[in-house]
């Protein structure tokens, strides 16, 4: 019999014979009941606890009447914005306000606040008093959960956990936190003496025994350098083995930071991806439109979690860390036959992924005992000779799930570290890859072109992704397969300057691309990007860093990536007349663009600057442009889609 949704209002509790209830959780999303909304895992946890649980969805926060609807929980409240920080939601890296929210119904935009975390910690603060236990979770509080680089407000703000007015901050994936929160609540244990739980953070007087100190949000405020050195400490102590108590001092208190959870062994991931989600979005938003987030996910499975790729502009480090664990072949297959019997199912396993697909362990057999390296990255900018690069794990789940009656297809959509691909020797799972897991194209994140922009975003270089391009048309040509890459790019990012982007322009156009979609950087809270962009400085290293900062220079960066669009004309020009790139206006093969014309249909000339740049790049003409040739893949069809946005947790 297909499992009820959880309570989502008075109606709901009197139809389940309930008077009263232990938790209210609270989302700033719709209520989707899918293990890819962490709303929907933690509440079900909660019922597989024993507890009585209640969800209250993207409530009005303009009054605390919506909280006190379902009446007074128990035991506490478990609040977070999304899955989604709300500000990214809400705001283009423009800071323009977006037209949709995939994650509401209908797509309708504005049914979260800004902030949502904060707002709705405050809501429910007025609304249940000051003895109610409060407990703050999920994406935006994980990456706000230190004084942070707003890039919204252009400054530095205090720790979400102090504007929240939250007793408790989880961070991190969630689950243990919140077994131990609970279990302990239950047993009429004050919140206030929570302090020793792994992956949460608390206020307190002063920093407790032993506990390393940060640079005070005073400090951060006012000395980027102290910014830097602070999130490199936040990184190097962001590991549940070897990481320690964190400090920061604020306001004449200090914020706490225990150091990370533990990752749920395969056994537990099992558990939580067993519970009786009905994987659908809550009938109450039929008439709505439904929630479009559902339709990329209902048919996807997550075998994995965390991430040692270490892309310094990805949020997952520092939420879902960097030590990989996974599902067991079991518990994956259990799942997709269940999904057979869905009646919109159609034969097709839409993805079998996670953070990044082709992880199913750690990337060294030491970590389990030592930890993550604290300076050194497994991949980027060489792998580290310690790497496991074994995928044949991960080969043996899709073989599996290829069998299971039914299953027509299986596709692999997440994202894919196409340099840990070459790191195995085996080469069976790229073969197979190509042969039955893709749907025309294979979505990867070359970025850039050139290397020391890659370096700061900790990325491989550029020729790894040209060996990788080679191996991928041979794989092709020997199956006898027409496939395409879709290549993810960045501009703007801290290191990329104007040339930089006019010579990542010119190795497009001598590779045949022209991209549809490109991503422009965006500052999102807690990565080690955006400290660079903060501050300035690398924090790994504390050398200065160019940074792109005016709207005009990002826009500049951004259109040379997507010459070819006629909207884009003028500031492809403004571009290269300012990098003093004139001898890409013209005829040639390697030109960008054509040369304006005047009323009698003639190359307009020069003017001022233009035509002093346009004189001393004259002799330079003839020299070899800034990339490399024999761009080994497919060429793209006309007309193919650029694929969705950028993977998880960009």
């Amino acid at each position: 019999m297909e499992q009820a949704f959880l309570p989502v209002s008075k109606e709901d509790m009197n139809a389940r014979g309930w008077w009263w209830y232990d938790f209210l959780v609270v989302t700033g999303d719709a209520y989707v009941d899918h293990p890819s909304f962490g709303a929907a895992v933690i509440a079900r946890l909660l019922e597989s606890l024993g507890f009585r649980v209640a969800v209250l969805a993207q409530p009005d926060w303009h009054d605390c009447a919506a909280f006190t609807a379902m009446g007074k929980p128990r035991l506490g409240v478990m609040i977070g914005a999304g899955n989604l920080d709300s500000m990214v939601a809400h705001y283009t890296a423009a800071k323009r306000p977006r037209s949709e929210d995939f994650y509401s119904p209908g797509k309708k935009c504005g049914l979260r606040p800004d902030r949502a975390a904060i707002v709705y910690c405050n809501r429910a603060r007025e609304a249940f008093g000051r003895e109610m236990p409060i407990i703050v979770g999920g994406l935006e509080a994980s990456l706000r959960r230190f004084a942070h680089y707003d890039y919204w407000d252009d400054k530095v703000r205090r720790s979400v956990l102090f504007d929240s007015q939250a007793d408790l901050l989880v961070y991190g994936m969630g689950e243990r936190q919140t077994k131990a929160i609970a279990q302990r609540l239950k047993k009429k244990e004050p919140v206030s003496a929570m302090t020793d739980i792994p992956g949460t953070a608390y206020i307190a007087r002063e920093a407790p025994e032993g506990a390393l100190l940060l640079p005070s949000f005073e400090a951060v405020c006012e000395n980027k350098r102290a910014y830097a050195e602070a999130t490199q400490m936040e990184y190097e102590q962001h590991d549940p083995v070897r990481g320690k108590v964190l400090a920061q001092p604020c306001a004449g208190r200090c914020l706490v930071v225990n150091p990370p959870a533990m990752p749920l062994s395969t056994s537990e991931l099992d558990a939580a991806a067993a519970l009786p989600y009905t994987r659908e979005y809550h009938p109450m938003y039929e008439e709505l439109g439904g929630v479009p987030a559902i339709e990329e996910v209902r048919f996807s499975v997550i075998h994995n979690r965390g991430c040692f790729g270490g892309c310094n502009f990805c949020a997952l480090a520092f939420h879902q860390g960097r030590m990989v664990t996974s599902r067991s072949h079991e518990s994956v297959v259990r799942e997709v036959e269940r999904m057979t019997q869905h009646p919109l199912w159609k034969g097709y396993v839409s993805d079998v992924g996670g953070p990044t697909a082709n992880f199913r362990h750690t990337s060294c057999a030491a970590q389990r005992e030592r930890g993550m390296c604290a300076h050194r990255g497994c991949l980027a900018p060489t792998p580290c000779p310690n790497l496991d690069a074994d995928e044949s794990d991960y080969l043996a789940l899709l073989r599996k799930l290829r069998a299971i009656p039914g299953v027509k297809k299986v596709f692999v959509r997440s994202g894919i570290r196409f340099d840990y691909m070459l790191c195995d020797k085996d080469g069976a799972f790229f073969s197979e890859l190509v042969k039955y897991h893709i749907s025309g194209q294979l979505k990867v994140a070359p970025e850039h072109c050139i290397n020391s922009v890659l370096g700061y975003m900790g990325k491989p270089h550029i020729d790894v992704y040209e060996r990788f391009l080679e191996k991928y048309a041979k794989l092709n040509e020997k199956h006898g397969k027409e496939q395409y890459v879709v290549p993810y790019l960045m501009s703007s990012h801290p290191g990329s300057t104007l040339s930089d982007a006019v010579a990542l322009a010119e190795y497009l156009n001598a590779h045949g691309r022209q991209p549809e979609q490109v991503q422009d950087f965006y500052p999102t809270p807690g990565t080690i990007s955006t400290c660079m962009y903060y501050t300035g400085l690398d924090p790994r290293t504390m050398q200065p860093v160019y940074v792109a900062r005016t709207p005009r220079e990002k826009a500049l960066q951004r259109a040379l990536l997507q010459w070819k669009r006629p909207d884009k004309r003028g500031l492809v020009l403004e571009a290269l007349r300012e990098a003093g790139r004139t001898d890409l206006i013209g005829f040639g093969k390697n030109c960008l663009i054509r040369p304006e014309r005047n009323a009698a249909g003639k190359k307009a000339p020069a003017k001022g600057a233009a035509a002093k740049a346009e004189a001393a790049k004259a002799a330079e003409k003839n020299k070899k442009p800034a990339y490399k040739a024999g761009w080994a893949k497919p060429k793209a069809k006309k007309n193919a889609r650029p694929g969705a946005k950028h993977g998880k947790g960009r």
